[in-house]
């Protein structure tokens, strides 16, 4: 049995809370919240919780303000990253900042918000805002509306290139909100708008929404 001292004295006396409690509760409801740690544990103590979280490997909802928790070996994330129960979601990348931030930045050809809300449940302007804001994310208006790219020079050149062929198209071609790989279509129509005359990341200009129209954060 695990020992603890008492504070002040050099003197151990058994631990009575075991993460093991925590664990069996996961599996058995798959998620839980802090309050369901305390009953379980029958504690009253924040800290009791989180050190004996800490001894597991779990992961922090990015839905529901950070409400529930789970365990890796539970959570089953699909390609994106991207685990639901029960309506809450997780992400393999941890927060909804941290999220978006890998979502945009892994993407063929950037995201605006109601794609990214789509994608993730959730409604991401604040975290948006605050990726730009610390310059992690880089904000183009395009067609009336906000899309979010990548700071990566080179990438987002590619990213720019790909969302004004699909602006050109959105339904004609297969691009949407989680896409990784592009239709074959769209490479093709994107090496020809590469090609042409004029068609730098700047030239993307053409379609800027300067004095009205915008949408999104």
């Amino acid at each position: 049995m695990a020992l603890q001292s008492e504070p002040g004295s050099t003197h151990m006396r058994p631990e009575h809370y075991h993460a093991e409690v925590l664990r069996r509760l996961l599996e058995e409801r798959k998620i839980a919240t802090i309050a369901e740690f305390k009953q379980a544990l029958g504690t009253g103590s924040d800290a009791t919780v989180f050190r004996k979280l800490s001894e597991l490997d779990y992961h922090t909802s990015y839905s529901h303000s950070g409400r529930f928790y789970t365990l890796d070996e539970i959570a089953r994330f699909d390609e994106l990253g991207l685990w639901s129960f029960r309506a809450v979601w997780f992400s393999r990348f941890g927060t909804l900042v941290k999220t978006v931030e890998a979502m945009v930045g892994a993407s063929e050809a950037g995201y605006d918000g109601s794609e990214l809300e789509a994608l993730l449940h959730v409604v991401p302007n604040a975290a948006l805002l605050a990726l730009v804001k610390d310059g992690r994310l880089f904000r183009e208006e395009l067609n009336g509306r906000y899309v979010y790219l990548s700071v990566d020079a080179h990438t987002r050149r590619q990213q720019l290139q790909a969302r004004r062929v699909y602006d050109a198209e959105p339904h004609a071609l297969g691009l949407g909100a989680g896409v990784r790989v592009l239709p074959d279509e769209l490479k093709a129509a994107i090496v020809l708008f590469s090609d042409a005359p004029g068609m730098s990341v700047g030239g993307f200009g053409e379609t800027r929404v300067r004095s009205q129209g915008r949408t999104g954060p």
